[in-house]
């Protein structure tokens, strides 16, 4: 019993470990301590690459990052690794600082990789990192889904011609975020490393790391969760000519079916059936294509609204608000796609249902089949009835005729040894009785014969 009670115990013990870690790993945020690391001016270099088979990429990127952390020769207290997020921070001999800042989502993993020049008058621009001898060491695995080039400075936003000079593109866009004093410019158009820059402006009166953080992770989600909405539009336009076809294919199916199925006998029945088969199968196949690319276009659509609003986004003199670019691109965008996946179920239900008419238009010709057949096997079953019948009539006459027969030589015989005075009446007279035991031996042997079937059947 006390046995028991102790392997009780440990168990109880074992579970409220289990649930400790557990409840410790949902209420840690490991962006915390990284942001003990930051400050201003700063320059961000923002990845992001898009997994071909998540469950696999993942762990493949974690092990990337451990590369990344050892290239850079990174100390053990001055990184965190845990299975979605990771960052490490190197300090140069001058004192400036390189933090690589890992993260794996769902569909993509992205890197941070933040220059802090250190010194008073210290300054950032863009371009590729001042970091003393830094060069990115892998060659990252997925498809690249965006690039950034992000500049955090206490100075205030420049005059518009010198944007013009930081800024490739025609048209500069900028808002206030967050408070009055943060403002942030953008172009949204690529320079030569095919980077998109962004100009923020954090003012001199609030210099909280925690809020650099903000502005920068509110950036990069609008951002990456933007370009993952758009990467899909080539596949959905080619779905869109696809699923178009197959529409037109299915309604002169339709026509042809509806006005020929009273009348089609079992090789035109056939052959719709393949026909439609093959079609519906190559929509399901692309269906669930579409589904797999598509189908996280809703969410993905309301983190760039969430982000957005939660960027208290405010109009800057003469710039365009950052959310009308944004939104422009974005909206309808995961309507149009639903739609299309909308429109894919109901061109798979309309294969199926006319596929369901014919099959049940080819179950109505087999049971017309099967009741001929059956009619036909009754009037089979009665001739032969009747035959048996006749046959053993005819049986009981053979049976009589040779009893008869023999019966005729026994009575010659013993009129031969005089025991019998006229064997021709003692013939005729026993006719009768050879009919009867005719009749009693087909009786009897039919009677035999259904006993010993009975008896087989449910030993079979």
């Amino acid at each position: 019993m006390r046995v028991i009670c102790e392997d009780t115990v440990e168990q109880s013990d074992d579970k409220k470990a289990g649930t400790d870690e557990l409840l410790r790993k949902l209420h840690e945020r490991p962006q915390i301590p990284l942001t003990e690391w930051l400050r201003v001016p700063a320059h961000i270099h923002y990845k992001a690459f898009r997994m071909a088979d998540p469950p696999t990429d993942r762990p493949a990127s974690r092990e990337e990052f451990r590369r990344i952390v050892e290239s850079f020769q990174m100390a053990p207290n001055h990184t965190v690794l845990r299975d979605t997020f990771g960052y490490g921070v190197k300090v140069a001999v001058n004192g400036d600082r390189l933090i690589v800042v890992w993260q794996a989502h769902t569909e993509y993993y992205s890197y941070q990789l933040w220059h802090l020049p250190v010194g008073a008058g210290a300054t950032v621009s863009f371009g590729p990192l001042a970091f003393p001898d830094y060069r990115f060491p892998v060659a990252p695995l997925g498809l690249e889904v965006c690039r950034l080039d992000i500049v955090l400075r206490a100075e205030a936003i420049p005059l518009r011609d010198e944007l013009h000079a930081l800024l490739p593109g025609p048209v500069i866009y900028g808002s206030k975020i967050f408070d009055e004093n943060t403002s942030l410019v953008t172009s949204f158009t690529p320079d030569e490393q095919r980077r998109e820059r962004y100009l923020v402006s954090v003012g001199s009166g609030r210099m909280e790391a925690s809020h650099f953080k903000d502005i920068v992770d509110a950036i990069v989600r609008i951002e990456t969760y933007y370009h993952l909405l758009l990467m899909q539009k080539p596949l959905f336009s080619a779905a869109i000519d696809s699923v178009h076809k197959f529409e037109q294919v299915h309604m002169q199916q339709r026509e042809i079916i509806t006005g020929h199925i009273g009348h089609a006998d079992s090789l035109t029945l056939q052959r719709w059936l393949n026909s439609l088969t093959q079609d519906l199968l190559k929509t399901n196949r692309l269906a669930g294509r579409l589904h797999f690319e598509l189908s996280a276009s809703l969410p993905y659509d309301k983190i760039v609204h969430a982000t957005l609003a939660s960027l208290a986004e405010r109009p800057l003199v003469s710039y365009r608000p950052v959310s009308d670019y944004v939104l422009s691109g974005v909206t309808g965008v995961a309507e149009g796609y639903q739609q299309l996946l909308k429109r894919m179920e109901t061109l798979g239900q309309g294969f199926e249902g006319i596929i369901s008419i014919i099959r049940a238009r080819v179950d109505l010709m087999l049971e017309a089949q099967n009741l001929a057949l059956l009619t036909s096997v009754d009037k089979t079953t009665k001739s032969q009835a009747i035959l048996q019948h006749t046959v053993e009539g005819l049986s009981v006459i053979v049976i009589a005729y040779y009893l008869s027969g023999l019966a005729g030589y026994f009575f010659k015989g013993f009129h031969e040894l005089g025991w019998l005075h006229n064997p021709n009446v003692a013939s005729a007279v026993f006719v009768p009785i050879a009919i009867a035991l005719a009749f009693l031996i087909t009786t009897l042997s039919r009677k035999y014969l259904h006993r010993k079937l009975s008896n087989e059947k449910p030993q079979a």
